[in-house]
C-alpha cells in the first residue's frame, strides 16, 4: 500500500532518529567525563612516543569537555525533531570523530568506540527525511 504524504513516519525512521539523539547525549556525557579526567589528573592519559599530534593531556581534557557538552546539547536538539538540530548534530558528531581520531594514542579503545558511535550517528541523522524526524516525537 502506498502511504499518503500525511502519514506518520516509519518505526525504523523514528527509532534511528531517537537512537541517534540518545547516543549523542550519552557519547557527549562520556566525552565530557573523559575531559574531566584529563583536566583533573594530568597523568591519567599516557601517550605513546613519537606521535605526530602530541598535545598536553590537560589540553585534550578541555577539548573533550567542550566537544562533549556541545554533542550532548545537540543530541537534545535532535530529539526535538528540528532540522537545524540534525544539521548541527552531523557537524558536531564529525568534529567529535576527528577529535577522537587525534586522541587515539592516549586512549585507543575508547577513541575508536566513540568514532564508531559518531559515524553511526551521522548516518542515522542523514539517512531520513525532514518529515520523519519532525513527526517522530509528536
Amino acid at each position: 500500500m502506498a502511504r499518503s504524504s500525511g502519514s506518520s513516519a516509519s518505526g525504523w525512521a523514528v527509532g534511528f532518529v531517537l537512537f541517534a539523539g540518545i547516543m549523542m547525549i550519552m557519547s557527549g556525557v562520556f566525552e565530557a567525563l573523559a575531559g574531566f579526567a584529563g583536566i583533573l589528573e594530568d597523568k591519567f592519559y599516557v601517550v605513546t612516543s613519537d606521535y605526530a599530534y602530541e598535545f598536553d593531556a590537560t589540553t585534550w581534557g578541555w577539548i573533550h569537555l567542550v566537544v562533549g557538552i556541545i554533542v550532548a546539547a545537540a543530541g537534545v536538539g535532535v530529539m526535538s525533531g528540528r532540522l537545524w538540530a540534525r544539521v548541527i548534530g552531523v557537524v558536531v558528531a564529525s568534529v567529535s570523530a576527528v577529535a577522537n581520531f587525534f586522541f587515539i594514542p592516549y586512549y585507543p579503545f575508547w577513541s575508536v568506540l566513540l568514532i564508531a558511535l559518531d559515524v553511526f550517528v551521522i548516518w542515522a541523522l542523514c539517512v531520513y527525511g525532514r518529515e520523519e524526524a519532525q513527526s517522530s516525537f509528536r
